[in-house]
């Protein structure tokens, strides 16, 4: 097999070279962001004919990973906290999900000052809120009303956030241009802000119930955000929206090249009409609410997910938990939670295991042993291809 870095080079080939350069940068510092930036190597590395490939077909994550849950506004305008990235998401084995979420953890451990006994207790306690929830058959949902510790107090302290605040802070005196400061936005050429004033024309004739000007483009820059998709086509837009400074709205464009793990998939998947449509579809599904607004748009054969860039949407920081275990504990249990129940919502759906299927896999426990094990085992792996990445970055291999 190629090199570390050979494989990291020909995966992101093509890439903007200002945003991968960051990408790689950020992968150097830590085991836990080249983890996060990595998503094809579990594949890759994923044991041939394991017996984890039996566990039910669920609609999976794809990159599940503990900074991979965050908060966001549903189309019925209250907020949720969920899984809240699902540009991997395909049909799969559900272990993969499972698994990989645990090997973050382990991953992670050593940064969120973690013992082994800790990372163990954590794993068990994840697995054990999974098939619990799964026995009982009943898909429900993570609300303000609902949280419980560090998500409760996240989503409370979303609640004075709005829209103004936001084009307050991303955009320069007035409102009408987008801040560029290195850490969320670049400036984007000509030839970018021209073919984002193309999409966004094409998607305002397909929506004219809006306000004629709603998607008129005010600005355009590259978006800086997450690790895996760094250097990926992704824009942040500023519309006039209802109208002056306080009816703009920033928009999020982002382009879906396709999933990291079909290479690997042996489950049949739909025949979709885009890779964006994927995205949406299976997001759509698989939270509790559908997302205020995401919509799959394609332009020139390319394929990309518009979302509106909300005051609301937000992730935990873990490192937050302050020694607190409890905090810790709650986060898990949740986490456990939520993954069962995105693969009940989607039970059935494509050809995914049924309701009943689910409540049966609740019982079982010949495979926890499994996944706990991959889990754990997979860490060590990307502490090794870590290692060699950083050895070779650091040498100047990545110039």
């Amino acid at each position: 097999m190629a090199s570390i870095p050979d494989r990291l080079k020909a995966f992101n080939q093509g890439r903007d070279p200002e945003r991968l350069a960051m990408k790689y940068a950020a992968m150097a510092k830590d085991s836990f962001a080249f983890f996060r930036g990595t998503c094809h190597l579990f594949y890759e590395e994923w044991p041939k004919g394991s017996p984890l490939d039996a566990t039910p077909a669920a609609w999976i994550c794809g990159d599940l990973h503990l900074e991979n849950f965050g908060s966001y506004k549903g189309d019925n305008r209250l907020v949720y906290f969920d899984i809240n990235d699902f540009d991997e998401a395909v049909q799969a084995p559900a272990a993969w999900d499972l698994a990989r979420i645990l090997a973050s953890l382990w991953t992670a451990r050593k940064g969120f000052q973690l013992d082994k006994s800790q990372a163990e207790a954590l794993s068990q306690l994840f697995l054990e809120s999974y098939t619990a929830e799964l026995r009982l058959g009943k898909a429900r949902w993570i609300e303000r009303n609902t949280a419980e510790g560090m998500i409760r107090d996240l989503l409370r302290s979303l609640k004075d956030r709005s829209r103004k605040n936001l084009i307050e802070e991303r955009t320069e005196p007035g409102g009408k241009r987008l801040r560029v400061d290195g850490k969320r936005t670049l400036a984007a050429d000509a030839n970018s802000q021209a073919k984002v004033r193309a999409i966004l024309a094409s998607v305002a004739e397909t929506r004219a119930h809006e306000q004629a000007n709603f998607f008129q483009v005010l600005d355009v820059a590259r978006r800086i955000a997450g690790v895996g998709s760094l250097g990926l086509e992704r824009y942040s837009i500023l519309v006039d929206g209802r109208g002056g400074v306080e009816g703009h709205f920033l928009l999020d464009l982002k382009v879906q090249p396709g999933s990291s793990l079909q290479p690997h998939l042996s489950l049949p998947q739909p025949a979709w009409p885009s890779e964006a449509t994927r995205v949406v579809a299976v997001q759509s599904h698989a939270q509790a609410i559908a997302p205020a607004y995401a919509a799959p748009v394609s332009h020139g054969g390319t394929s990309y997910v518009l979302r509106e860039l909300m005051p609301t949407s937000d992730s935990l920081c873990l490192q937050s938990w302050n020694g607190k275990w409890k905090r810790l504990e709650r986060v898990l249990a949740s986490m456990g939670r939520l993954v069962a129940w995105s693969h009940m919502r989607t039970s059935g759906w494509h050809g995914s295991a049924t309701l009943d299927q689910w409540m049966a896999f609740g019982q079982e426990t010949s495979w926890r042993q499994a996944v706990l094990h991959h889990g754990k085992d997979y860490a060590k792996t990307v502490k090794r291809d870590w290692q060699e990445f950083s050895e070779a970055y650091h040498s100047g291999a990545f110039g």
